[in-house]
């Protein structure tokens, strides 16, 4: 099997050429993301994550040698910042290239 594509990932409008990448923040609302013009850097980072998990599984991954990425959830704990009790949703994203060292380089994925 190929690796994921970008549409797999990113959404059924996502689009690349040599100097960019297009998201289309309307491609995440399935998760509970609500796009706007206002939307946090970080609110778009968790509709990617919460939008790309469903297809970068440990199952799919599994059988499919060319995935490289998976993206799984931990424990939710709660946390205390200055005195205002959150709760904190975790998210592991596991890169898997084979061993050539430990330097972290995004192309080798």
């Amino acid at each position: 099997m190929p690796e994921p594509t970008l549409v797999q990932i990113f959404g059924a409008n996502a689009t690349q050429d040599a100097a960019t990448v297009t998201l289309h923040k309307a491609d995440f609302a399935a998760t509970g993301f609500t796009p706007a013009s206002s939307n946090t850097a970080e609110s778009i980072l968790g509709g990617i994550l919460a939008f790309s998990q469903p297809t970068l599984t440990a199952v799919n991954q599994a059988s499919n040698p060319d995935q490289s990425v998976i993206i799984s959830d931990s424990n939710d704990n709660l946390v205390t910042r200055a005195t205002v009790q959150y709760r904190r949703k975790t998210k592991v994203v596991s890169f898997d290239k084979p061993d050539s060292g430990t330097t972290f380089n995004p192309s080798d994925y």
